[in-house]
Formats: C-alpha cells, structure tokens, sequence
C-alpha cells in the first residue's frame, strides 16, 4: 500500500473558517411527533449515573427508572420502577405533539397543544445529585396525577430463560425468588426500596467455587445493599392504590395527585443506591441527595453547562451540509454523537455502563415475542461482566476525552482485585490476580458458567465450560486503559499500577505452575513462558500460545516498563524487563502461500467467531499503517479463511476497526457504515440485540472505536490523520491522541482546512494520509 503524506501548512492556522458547515451538536437532535406505541419507543435522558426511558404513550408519560448498582440478591440489575404521568385535561388528546432530545442541554422535552392550551414538559437529570427532575407548565391551570408503578409490589419467580438477567442464568441450584420491594407513603411521598435479603447468590458462588476457607476476606458487593428512591411534588398529595397491566407484566401503582390546579407543576424523582444495615440511617442518606442549597435555576444552569463542556471536548460530524436524517453517511456522525450521549448518562457511576443494554433496557417482548418478562429482564445477566464485550464500551472514550467516565471501569476491576488474588492462592497457591471471562461483580466466575455439573477431579480455578476455559486475557485490556490515561491526559497512573503488576504476575507465574504440572521445566528452549493451556478470545480453545495472550502481555509490559520512575518503581522495572524476555514472538502461518498472523500456534477445535489473530492489529497495534510487515496483517484480514467465514458488522464484531487500522478505506467505511446508521427501532441507537441485547452498547462501542480509527491513529509519535476516511466523506472534527494532544479540523471536498493541533508543538507529528 502507497500513502501519499500532505502537510497544507498555509492551512494549519491562517485558514478562514466557513461558518456555513460549523458542527452544531443541536443539528442532531432527535425530535418526534407523534406519540409512541410502547416503551420499545422510548428515549434515552440520563446524566451523572441515572438512565430514564422516556415515552408518550396513548396520552400519557412514561418514565422507566434505571441506576447502576441497583443488584438485587440473584444480581439481576432492577429497574426501579416506571412514572406515570397523566395531565387533565389531556394536552396529548390533540394533533400538536413533539418530543426532543435536546443533546447540548442534556434533558427532553415534550409538548402538546389542544382546546386552546399547551403544554411543556421539561425532563432533566442532575448529573451531581442522584435525582431525575420533571417540570409541567402550562398556558391554563391543570391537574396533574403522577404514579409510581411497581411489578415488584409482590416476590415474583422468574424461571427458565428469564433467569438470564439474573446470575443463575440457564442453571439455578434452586428456585428463585425476586422478592418483593418495601414501597410506602410517608408525608405525601411515594419512597420505595429494594433492601437485599441476608444471603445472597454470593454465598452460593462462594461455596459452589470452594472459597469458604477465605470468605470472609472475599470483597461481597451484595451484602447490605439497598436500593430504592423517593417520588415527591410541592403541590401533590396522596390520594389511591391501583392495579394494572403494562404489556406482559402486572403491577401496582401509588397516586399522587395535585392539591389543586395550578399552571406549574414541578416533580423530583430521588435515587439512591448505597450498603446500610439500618434502613432509617439509608433514607437519611438519600434526604441529603433529595435537598437542594441552591435553586433549580441554579442546577439547570450548572447541568447545562456540564453538557457544553462535554460536548466541547469532542465530536465527528460527517457531511455537516446535507443534515439528511436519509443519508447513511450523515447518520453515521449523527449516531456516533448519539451513543456518546448514552455513554454519557453514566458517567460518574460506582459501576460501568454494562454492555447489554447500559441503563435503558425496557420490556423485552418488543425485542423477542418469547421473552413475556418483566421490565428487569436483559439477557447476559446484571452483575455479571463479560470482558470481551465490555472493553468494547470503555475504549473509544480516550479518543473522545471521556477520561472522567473511565473509572467506573476501572474501579469494578480495582474493587475484586483480592478476590482475584484470593482465586490464585486458593487453587494454585501462587500470586498474581486471576480474572475470568465471565465475572460477577464479586471477582469470581458466573456460576452456570462456572457449571454445577463438573467432574469432581476437575481443576476448581478454571471454568468447566468449552468457550471460557483457560481464557484470562482480557483483563489486560483494562489495564492498558488505566495506563493511557497517562497518555491522553497527563493522569497519575501510579494508583493503577499495583493493579496491572498483580494481573501481569499472574500469567507469569500461573503458566510456570502449569508447565511444571507437565513437565520438568517451567519454560521452553528459548526461555519463553508456555502458554498452555490457553484460548485465543473464546474462538481458539484448548491454545497453544494464544496470539491474544502473547499480544496483550507484550503491549502492557512494554507500556509499564515505558512510565517514568516517579509512577514505576526500580525493583517493578527490572522485573518486567525480565518478563518481557520470557513473552514468546506473536505466532504467524502461511496460508496458500500468504504470511498470515495466526490465533495460536495450535488450538484442538474452534468455538465462536472472532477474530483474536488481528488483535495485534487492535487494540494492540503491532501492525497497522505506518508499521513494518503491515501486508502479513493484511493478508490475514483478506485471506485468513475463518475470518472470511466470520465477517460481519453485528453486536462486538470488530471487521470495522481491524479495516481502519489496516488503512483499507473501503472496507472500513462499508463495516463501520453498517454499524453506526440508524438501527430498526425508533431511537437510532437503539442497535441489536446482536448477540446481547437492546441497547447493544458494544455494537455501539465498536461502531465508534472503527470511525475514531478511520479519521485518527497514532504511530509511535506520528499523529495519522485519514489513514481510512473516504474523500466523498466531508469531515468536521475533533479527537484527542496520545501524548495529551488534540487535533481539530476539517475535510471539504478532499482538501483540510483549519487544522488545530495542541499543544502547538505536536503539529511537526502530524501525517495527512488521503489514499
């Protein structure tokens, strides 16, 4: 492949900006006019870690109430509870109706007019304070009812399929129970809570894994968790219970009602996620959250001005002149920003945006007509964490300088890292963290993963399951994450760090215990670890060297060793000098004559469809554009027969970004296409379920890592702008790059024009590459 490098320095800074096509986030707002037929319909408002599903239904709003942390005793992530809003008269009996999301304020509104009176409806949640504010007003004094519906008013028992969102998934050691939550009026309040029975799914897990000798050190994050909120209104008072059906799911809903008419009405929804054994001190706790020292002016202007600044740090705005809903590519920039909005939503949360369906799940028979659940369900469970999927979500955000939203991620896995220890001293007796696949947010395994049905004589540590057996990998990942954020943002890593050691050590030491199970020596002839037995993603199992392992160890260590000596300590550097020298070379293979990069030196049988022999490609960046032997990888995405096989743009598939990153334009733009134009469903980013579930968040995820790709990447201290972007694309950008750059910009009709680089003296690193 020939790159052709142009430097427009007349360009860089003298350019006259065309204010005709500025990026203007308010051009993307999703904006509605006609009511919904269901929550499927519903619209994404979220802020700080609160996620609310809102819809206009046979004239009258819906609010489903989500929150991170919200586990229950099987870690089914709850919904907690839906709003109900009827207004008399009725503004929505009308033909005058609009619902937007209005993305540069954060918040929605919605809008009716009939018999001579309108109605506005504002819809906000602080991203400070856990509380989700509504405001009615309206030209003619109204009466306001507003519901607090709950299907949990009684112990529900879920079985069989709907076991998915919860840890027992396809095989529960008992029958479960979603016990019933505690919902009352006090002082014309509706508060409503979860509090978790004393024994949980993690006791079970506990023993299930033979952990008992150590589970009182073990970290239990369900123990002593409540969950729950208030709903309140200065002029409401309570006035009746109801029974009801939304779709396929009974509830009981408490009324609150206006004292008298009145042309405003104002509602606060308070939630509160927190470990207390004394429910009265807990509610203490969430009265602080309720209460307000400033005005709602106040917290509005200072909401708004969250968003604008969020918005600031970044964005891609694709063909900014037609503004054509029609148009795939505008789409694509449209959908892109959209679904940064959602990540948005929980950016300060104690646990990360999940990757099967984040916090804006709804009634899942409008995704699968089998699945007559209630509103909790998502398929992959609720505390459980896939690695795989979930780094999909976590990765984008250094490119678009979400740093402040990354340690949600980050404090998951720092939380569980002596459980993870725990593991590898309990089983093996050697040091190092130990983390699986599939990981419950207490560090050990999914049980029906896991499985209760495994021979006696089988390895306790490791998964008796063909797609996660052996596979350790991923969390190194999240490591590099923490890592870059030294990069991107001149961050202090020095707090991550005896977190990546701990995960780094186990390989070291985990794979010379297995060699000396085998055999006399705990390394080869070269003097390289043997990484067996092993899995290449959940693809290549039962591997020999697995090319996911070997790239990972390779990258983080070399990233390590790279820190200055203020974050990484002499004795820590000499010993991953070492280790660097026991990592064995990155397999490769020839294939009908053609240098390819192999998954593995050897595997006995293939199990899923990724793709783990471009992940030297991605995320590891071993080959790419700009790199030496760039046509082996090449070959291996053209030629490789099983990635052939696999090729697709749905849920995780990664096709998009291994394009870009091998500066193969066309390809790119088809699978990235794909994945970031409007999905089926009324909110364009609304993908899946993929192999997941609705929201796809890392459909959504992969989807921005490939365009974020396609317009930047970084070799060594080069700043490649273009390396995949198609010339008929016109571009305003704006992305950050390692080494706590930014560069902003524009492409227009091929040429660039008001290239901004910062600071200043990274210009000289900057490579326009226009195939």
């Amino acid at each position: 492949m020939i790159l052709k490098f142009y430097i427009f320095f007349s360009l860089l800074i003298f350019a006259v900006y065309d204010t005709s096509i500025a990026q203007s986030i308010q051009d993307y707002n999703v904006k509605w006019t006609s009511q919904s037929n269901n929550s499927s319909e519903s619209m994404p408002v979220g802020g700080g870690d609160i996620g609310v599903n809102l819809w206009v239904e046979k004239g009258q709003v819906y609010l489903y109430l989500g929150k991170t942390g919200a586990f229950d005793e099987n870690n089914t992530l709850l919904k907690l509870g839906r709003i109900k809003l009827d207004l008399l008269p009725n503004p929505f009996a009308g033909k005058s109706f609009s619902q937007e999301l209005v993305l540069h304020k954060g918040h929605a509104t919605i809008s009716a007019e009939h018999n001579g009176n309108k109605v506005d409806i504002l819809v906000f949640v602080d991203v400070f304070r856990p509380n989700i504010h509504i405001e009615v007003k309206s030209l003619k004094n109204i009466h306001l009812k507003a519901a607090y519906e709950s299907w949990r008013y009684k112990d529900l028992f879920p079985e069989k399929r709907e076991n998915n969102m919860n840890s027992w998934k396809w095989a529960p050691p008992h029958k479960v129970i979603t016990h019933k939550d505690s919902i009352r009026v006090v002082n014309n309040e509706i508060h409503f809570y979860h509090q978790n029975k004393s024994h949980t799914v993690f006791d079970i897990v506990v023993k299930q894994q033979k952990m008992d000798s150590v589970k009182d050190s073990l970290y239990n994050p369900l123990q002593n968790l409540i969950s729950g909120g208030i709903l309140k209104g200065s002029n409401l008072e309570f006035v009746s219970t109801t029974n009801g059906k939304y779709m396929d799911t009974d509830y009981k809903s408490w009324v609150l009602s206006s004292k008298k008419e009145a042309k405003r009405h104002n509602l606060l929804v308070v939630l509160f996620v927190d470990k207390s054994k004394d429910i009265s001190s807990w509610f203490s706790k969430l009265a602080e959250r309720a209460a307000y020292k400033t005005s709602i002016v106040e917290v509005k202007k200072q909401n708004e001005q969250w968003w604008h600044n969020f918005w600031q740090r970044s964005h891609i705005i694709i063909r900014p002149k037609e503004k054509s809903a029609y148009s795939e590519a505008w789409q694509v920039g449209r959908n892109y920003q959209l679904f940064r909005y959602m990540l948005a939503c929980n950016a300060y949360g104690d646990y990360p945006t999940k990757f099967n369906g984040g916090l804006f799940t709804y009634d899942p028979s409008s995704i699968n007509n089998d699945f007559k659940f209630t509103p909790d369900f998502r398929n992959w469970g609720g505390g459980t964490h896939t690695a795989q999927n979930q780094r999909l979500v976590y990765w984008p955000m250094l490119k678009s300088g979400d740093f402040d939203m990354m340690p949600s991620q980050f404090k998951f896995y720092q939380r569980i890292q002596k459980n993870a220890e725990l593991r590898s001293k309990v089983y093996w007796g050697h040091l190092g963290a130990s983390f699986t696949e599939q990981i419950e947010n207490f560090g050990l395994p999914n049980p029906a993963e896991y499985n209760w049905k495994r021979p006696e004589s089988f390895d306790p540590g490791i998964e008796y399951n063909a797609w996660l057996e052996h596979q350790w990998d991923t969390v190194l990942e999240f490591c590099m994450m923490m890592l870059e954020l030294e990069s991107y943002n001149n961050e202090d890593v020095s707090a991550y760090i005896p977190f990546v050691m701990s995960s780094i050590q186990f390989f070291d030491e985990h794979y010379q215990f297995r060699a000396r199970q085998l055999g006399n020596k705990a390394l080869n002839e070269k003097g390289h670890l043997i990484f067996y037995p092993g899995s290449s993603a959940e693809t290549y199992k039962m591997a020999y060297n697995a090319s996911t392992t070997i790239a990972a160890l390779q990258g983080v260590t070399q990233k390590l060793v790279s820190l200055d000596t203020s974050v990484l300590k002499n004795s820590d550097r000499a010993y991953l000098q070492n280790f660097l020298k026991k990592i064995p070379p990155l397999p490769k293979r020839i294939l009908d004559g053609k240098e390819m990069l192999a998954p593995a030196e050897i595997w006995a049988r293939v199990n899923n469809t990724e793709a783990p022999q471009l992940y030297g490609v991605y995320p590891w960046g071993f080959y790419g554009v700009g790199k030496p032997d760039i046509d082996i990888a090449i070959n291996t995405y053209k030629y490789d027969t099983d990635l052939l096989k696999f090729r697709s743009h749905v849920g995780w598939k990664q096709d998009n970004i291994f394009a870009a990153r091998l500066g193969l334009t066309d390809e790119a733009k088809k699978y990235t296409t794909l994945k970031l134009k409007d999905s089926e469903r009324r909110f364009p980013t609304f993908w899946g379920p993929g192999f997941d579930w609705v929201p796809d968040h890392n459909w959504g995820g992969s989807g921005m890592i490939g365009l974020q790709e396609m317009l930047l990447q970084t070799n060594d201290d080069k700043i490649l702008l273009f390396p995949a972007w198609p010339k008929d694309w016109d571009v305003d950008f704006k992305l950050h790059a390692s080494q706590n750059a930014t560069v902003s910009g524009r492409l227009i009709d091929g040429v660039v024009k008001d290239l901004v680089v910062l600071p200043k003296e990274r210009l000289k690193d900057v490579q326009i590459c226009l195939n």
